[in-house]
């Protein structure tokens, strides 16, 4: 006799699932249930349908309900909402338009996903202030875009979609404002690194408001709103896009039988089970556990929910398959630069104390895209954390032009199998002018980080610089006279690098001093010099180059 399985919920994890299930049972039959229209649509790609980036509505389509059931054999009900899960005896109840009805399973999986935070602000209800989920959502935030194509916007949330809608409403030609309640953008970003991103975003014309929320909106007519900030500020907009979160949308699991955690995730064990046996459940309602911690954790990205739906089908099939966990691995665009980071950030690791028995160090790099002598080379940020006690990677940022998504990918798959500086190093990488440098980016992260991890070397921050001069410290540029003309840290003394060893009597040991130069290297080598000659010497992080990024 053939089995019966039912998905709850299409998108990245239901539809994974559901295809994986079919592959492995050809003779099951197989239900997948959807409260939408869509069964599977690119909810990535959103915010560039909306900026006309996408310009083809159908593109954001991954599969229609028609040809996933002609290709899978998969009985696809659209249109419908499963209102109770009965886990005891192993049936679902299901709500369409003309009737409520039961259906009962040998599995069940559980992919109901998220949906956005809506709290109880006062005026929040208006007609003209959205939130962004599904393809209906993207079609309605498109409509009263061009209908206020040369009017305002305001974005509620410095979030991944938050930022990215923001930017496509800009590139539409509107009057943007994005406003964050906390004091930066993108969580996953620490504040050093971030703060290129704040930057980038003002330079394009958006008005960036930051440690600032939303206390109430209110209705002038039907075409304007007025946006009053807890600081008392005000704003107007034709339309505003909240985009301050999710939450798990799992309120008809409630009396089911399956545990669910304090804010409504689905707890699972490593198989990707529930608590009620034959329930499994993957993406955005799930709570998984981290990794490198063990924790219990939560992360909504597309690639997560795809690889979980996979899992599960595996299990449900038989080939008992543990989950890895996350790490959590993210990029985006924010209009000429690219961002991503992957594992622990320096705030979590400051919030969450010393989780993994000693401290963390870091090294800022600015290494370019590919051999500086072949055209077009640019340069961007690299900051490596790693475990002061051993050297782990502990995780990893970067912003920039070219390459950010190839160097934190090769973070990622090293910090995924436990991988150190050292690991780093010894990667071997592709090389030609054209595509890297003979010593890659991510080789030279870790060359540097391990001269940190030694104490070979002390670098200090751009931040830190004004204490630095305040407290007596002498600042030395090592580049070239013409270079050092065209801009300077203010105070700083211009001795080029290969001119340093012969100018030592004019060096006061017991003053510290201050390394800069144009990317950090020469500062490099010129602090191990003069280390070795008995001088207090640190090197700016980077050197110069930072101003490339932030001042």
């Amino acid at each position: 006799m053939s089995k019966k399985f039912i998905i709850v919920g299409g998108v990245a994890g239901g539809a994974t699932t559901a295809a994986r299930l079919r592959r492995l049972n050809e003779d099951a039959e197989i239900i997948l249930i959807e409260r939408g229209a869509d069964i599977s649509f690119a909810n990535c790609g959103l915010p560039y349908y909306i900026g006309g980036v996408i310009e083809n509505r159908e593109n954001l389509l991954a599969m229609t309900p028609s040809r996933f059931k002609n290709i899978f054999n998969i009985d696809v009900r659209t249109l419908s909402e499963v209102t109770k899960v009965d886990a005891k005896n192993k049936k679902v109840f299901i709500k369409n338009s003309d009737s409520t009805y039961e259906e009962n399973f040998d599995a069940l999986v559980l992919s109901p996903g998220a949906k956005p935070l809506r709290p109880p602000i006062p005026g929040i209800d208006s007609k003209n202030i959205f939130t962004l989920r599904n393809v209906p959502d993207a079609d309605e935030i498109k409509k009263i875009a061009g209908k206020f194509s040369d009017g305002k916007a305001v974005v509620i949330g410095g979030g991944f979609v938050g930022i990215e809608t923001a930017e496509n409403l800009r590139e539409r030609g509107l009057e943007v404002t994005l406003v964050e309640a906390v004091p930066h953008i993108l969580a996953p970003f620490d504040d050093d690194i971030v703060a290129i991103l704040e930057k980038e975003i003002s330079s394009h014309g958006i008005n960036l408001i930051l440690n600032d929320g939303v206390k109430n909106f209110s209705e002038l007519d039907d075409k304007n709103l007025k946006i009053t900030l807890s600081s008392g500020k005000e704003i107007s907009a034709n339309f505003v896009i909240l985009s301050i979160g999710v939450r798990p949308d799992t309120e008809f699991l409630k009396d089911s039988g399956i545990e669910l955690g304090e804010r409504g995730h689905i707890l699972v064990d490593e198989y990707m089970q529930t608590s009620a046996k034959n329930i499994f459940a993957v993406g955005d309602s799930v709570m998984t556990f981290d990794s490198l911690t063990g924790n219990k954790t939560s992360l909504a990205l597309a690639g997560l929910a795809n690889r979980q739906g996979r899992l599960v089908a595996d299990n449900i099939s038989g080939k008992n398959k543990k989950y890895r966990g996350v790490i959590g691995s993210s990029i985006l665009k924010v209009f000429d630069l690219t961002a991503a980071a992957t594992g622990k950030n320096e705030k979590i690791l400051q919030r969450e104390g010393k989780i993994f028995g000693e401290d963390y160090k870091f090294a800022i790099t600015y290494p370019t895209s590919h051999a500086t002598y072949y055209p077009g080379a640019e340069s961007f940020v690299l900051k490596t954390i790693f475990s002061a006690k051993d050297g782990k990677i502990l995780g990893a940022q970067a912003v920039g032009k070219n390459s950010v998504d190839k160097t934190i990918d090769l973070v990622a798959s090293v910090l995924h199998f436990g991988g150190t500086i050292q690991d780093l190093q010894e990667l071997e990488l592709t090389y030609a002018p054209p595509f890297s440098s003979a010593k890659a980016p991510i080789n030279m992260a870790g060359y540097v980080a391990e001269n940190i991890f030694e104490n070979l070397s002390e670098p200090i921050l751009p931040k830190d610089l004004k204490n630095k001069i305040e407290s007596g410290a002498m600042i030395i540029d090592l580049r070239s006279p013409k270079l050092f003309e065209k801009s300077h840290i203010e105070g700083a003394i211009n001795i080029p690098a290969e001119k340093l060893r012969a100018n030592l009597d004019k060096l006061d040991k017991n003053r510290e001093i201050i390394l800069t130069c144009k990317t950090g290297l020469n500062g490099y080598f010129m602090e191990q010099m003069l280390r070795g000659k008995g001088f207090k010497v640190k090197t700016l992080a980077g050197g110069n180059a930072y101003k490339n990024f932030v001042i």
